[in-house]
């Protein structure tokens, strides 16, 4: 792996060549770090979006795996009624979640979170009430006065979807226009264009796009960008445990694996915020954001092929790498630095400035956990 010069973030090492499993790393929780440990040379062929890798995250989802783990309105129930299917709107129960409710009913996620102006990361609440078809309510005064003004003000439990789609504009529209990412937070109080374009160093998301095409500076090639659209929409369409949800299953999967669970719920709200939907530039994917070529390592390591689209095998993916760099590394310290830098690249350069920030916020969330 060559030798990146002194400043120049990690990230900007190729993730396109295929021979050398590069390690590329965003420096922040929202566009966050692949897990990251030197693989073999002779990696197997990078797992990207198919039919085949999508029909399987459906399937793990709706298994008796995820049912024992999580809320049973998780899983999609195949004896929904008819009447069911064709209502016009449905009030949330407790243990209800959204990819539950549109299975049931017989709709697409995607549909469910339009009609109610959400995002998969919205939190939903017994007695609340969600139409199953059509599109976002329509702007109150106040925000059609804000749209047409250009700007938009952000209030709490404001979702970025929800914005765009109560002022009549496009997802990536609203990214674009302000240098975000999906994955973004936003703040009460904070303002949004509507409109127009952002001169922003994390890179704005091409055309229709999720996933930003740049970040400090870089950009990345439009393989790699198309690849993490393809990943970033199949995860969105899927519908992805929660947070908390996805916190609970790398713990469950760290111990099983005879790792710290600390440790990996540290790496995993540094890369991602447990965030399973998150995918970077570099097409780091999912909770534990791990790139295709570390991912086939870590098939590898477990000895079977993982779909890193799958909330479980994404865990045990990231868990996978965690383990092996902590058997391999000198120390706890170099070990969690190498999933960030690669355990090759520590060895010969030292840990560069942004590696040692990683370390130590990994080493504070440890607390946490």
């Amino acid at each position: 792996m060559p030798e990146r010069p002194t400043g120049t973030p990690r990230l900007l090492r190729s993730a396109v060549a295929t021979s050398t499993l590069p390690l590329l790393v965003l420096g922040s929780a929202a566009l966050a770090a692949p897990a990251a440990a030197d693989a073999p040379r002779q990696a197997l062929a990078p797992r990207s979006v198919t039919s085949v890798n999508i029909e399987m995250a459906q399937v793990r989802l709706s298994s008796a795996s995820l049912a024992s783990s999580l809320p049973a309105a998780f899983v999609a129930s195949t004896g929904a009624t008819q009447a069911s299917r064709t209502a016009s709107t449905h009030t949330v129960k407790a243990g209800d979640t959204l990819s539950g409710i549109a299975a049931r009913n017989g709709i697409g996620l995607s549909t469910l979170l339009t009609a109610n102006g959400l995002s998969s990361a919205s939190v939903i609440h017994p007695g609340q009430t969600l139409k199953l078809s059509g599109t976002a309510g329509q702007q109150t005064a106040g925000s059609a006065s804000r749209a047409s003004a250009g700007n938009y003000t952000v209030k709490a439990g404001d979702t970025l979807s929800g914005i765009a789609a109560r002022n009549g504009i496009g997802l990536s529209t609203l990214l674009t226009a302000n240098g975000l990412s999906s994955a973004s937070v936003i703040q009460p109080g904070q303002t949004l264009k509507l409109s127009g374009t952002a001169s922003s160093s994390q890179g704005s998301a091409p055309g229709n796009g999720l996933v930003p095409d740049t970040f400090l500076h870089y950009t990345y090639p439009d393989h790699v960008v198309a690849s993490a659209n393809e990943n970033k929409r199949a995860l969105l369409g899927t519908g992805v445990p929660s947070r908390s949800q996805m916190q609970a299953i790398i713990a469950d999967t760290a111990r099983r694996m005879g790792v710290d669970p600390s440790l990996a719920l540290a790496h995993s709200f540094a890369e991602s915020s447990f965030n399973q939907t998150a995918v970077s530039p570099a097409n780091a994917i999912g909770a534990m954001q791990v790139i295709p070529s570390s991912g086939t390592w870590a098939s590898e390591l477990v000895g079977r092929k993982l779909n890193l689209l799958d909330p479980y095998d994404n865990a045990t993916a990231g868990v996978a790498i965690i383990r092996q760099l902590q058997r391999n590394a000198p120390s706890v310290d170099i070990g969690i630095a190498a999933y960030y830098q690669g355990l090759g690249g520590v060895t010969r350069n030292g840990m560069y400035p942004d590696t040692k920030r990683y370390v130590s916020k990994v080493k504070g969330y440890m607390q946490r956990f």
